[in-house]
């Protein structure tokens, strides 16, 4: 009976045109109304039967199905890029009187005319500490940007006031430079290590069946996972799909903010500010972005570091950038960057599933304990260095940070 119905709903959307008012409208209780979002030039079939429509878009309906019940069949797209055949093979479950978006666009390789899929560089993390009386004893916290996946990253210089020691938090497994050291005659105390970094270009990741992925679905202090964030998706049906799920929480957010550093509350990472305000830097994006996806059961982290200029060459940095990644079921790490899309809406599809190469990642995660434990509560993020004096956070204003970077040739 399974099969006869799949094959039923197979023939039908392959035989049915595009329906823009169906895709718009409420979703008949007997029916499932399917999107699929895919490459233009893609050839799609349902359980193995073509399907005749174009475009990056394609919507479809079903027959009558009895509700409650789902169902699940296997989407194929084929398309050609750069003389190379590509295949993406993707199953779905749906149920009567729900719309479901599939968006395959997040598994395919990148466009010939995006960015460069990688770059090297010299990446200066520069800071003084000011204001201490001569001799004073300040404890510094530096973060570390690790090597992994995503970018190539080493050491080439450090210069420090005394004997530092670089180690990882467990939880996270951020890598920090701790340092302990009084200031000089002048009340400073001078810190800057420079790194050579590869940074790629960023798709989905594999899947890591070792992954811990529980923590990911939590809280954080400034990201909830109920209350008022989910006021924003209480009328939208979202889709079994998890990476469709995401992709209409992704929606909902862009759509929802405005990026602004008007007034004072911005780039807290505050969900619930996020969600009242309705602007916010990028820290407040995806926290309310990330929020909505553990909301969901959809693990979701936050990921912090500096962003460079496209253009190539060298020049100083004004301050962080953070994106999030989710992890859809049986799937891998996906990344998206929503203020980024917000502000270039061009971009809007591209950063749903890819990150440019133009930055660097420091740390990821939130409500951080450092190590050696610092005495201060949690931080929020760890991206600026972090300083105490006599077992107390010293004041932010008093570290000044200089970041730049220098375009190198690949190695």
């Amino acid at each position: 009976m399974l099969r006869y119905l799949l094959l039923s709903l197979t023939l039908t959307l392959g035989l049915l045109p595009t329906l823009a008012t169906a895709a718009d409208g409420p979703v008949p209780a007997d029916r499932v109304i399917l999107v699929v979002r895919l490459p233009a030039t893609a050839k799609l079939t349902v359980e193995s039967a073509d399907t005749t429509q174009t475009g990056e878009e394609r919507t479809f309906v079903s027959p009558s199905l009895p509700s409650g019940q789902p169902f699940v069949y296997t989407l194929v797209a084929t398309w050609n890029e750069d003389g190379i055949e590509k295949k993406l093979t993707r199953q779905v479950r749906v149920r009567a009187g729900e719309r479901t978006v599939i968006d395959l666009r997040a598994q395919s390789p990148h466009k010939k005319d995006a960015a460069p899929k990688s770059r090297s560089f010299l990446f200066t993390y520069s800071a003084t500490v000011t204001d201490l009386p001569a001799g004073k004893e300040a404890r510094i916290w530096l973060p570390v940007p690790l090597s992994n996946e995503d970018q190539d990253v080493q050491i080439v210089s450090k210069q420090l006031p005394a004997e530092g020691q670089i180690a990882r938090e467990p939880k996270f497994g951020n890598q920090i430079l701790y340092v302990d050291a009084k200031a000089g005659e002048d009340g400073k105390v001078p810190l800057e290590v420079t790194y050579r970094v590869t940074r790629r270009e960023v798709g989905t990741s594999p899947s890591k069946e070792s992954e811990q992925l529980a923590m990911y679905l939590e809280p954080d202090a400034n990201v909830p996972i109920s209350g008022k964030p989910l006021d924003l998706i209480k009328d939208k049906a979202l889709p079994m799909d998890q990476v469709a799920a995401a992709h209409v929480i992704y929606d909902v957010v862009n759509n929802h903010m405005r990026y602004s550093k008007e007034g004072t509350g911005w780039g807290r990472g505050d969900a619930i500010w996020a969600c009242e305000s309705g602007y916010g830097n990028c820290s407040d994006f995806h926290s309310l972005f990330i929020s909505l996806a553990r909301s969901q059961k959809i693990p979701a982290k936050f990921e912090i570091g500096f962003p460079l200029p496209p253009q190539r060459g060298s020049g100083e940095i004004a301050g962080y950038h953070c994106w999030a990644k989710f992890h859809p079921q049986g799937n891998g790490w996906v990344p998206v960057d929503i203020s980024e899309a917000n502000k270039n809406p061009t971009m809007k599809d591209y950063y749903f599933g890819n990150l440019t190469e133009d930055r660097l990642t420091f740390s990821t995660g939130r409500d951080l304990d450092l190590v050696p434990k610092q005495d201060g509560r949690p931080l929020n993020f760890f991206v600026y260095p972090y300083v105490e004096v006599d077992g107390k956070p010293y004041a932010a204003d008093k570290v000044l940070k200089k970041y730049s970077y220098k375009d190198v040739p690949a190695s």
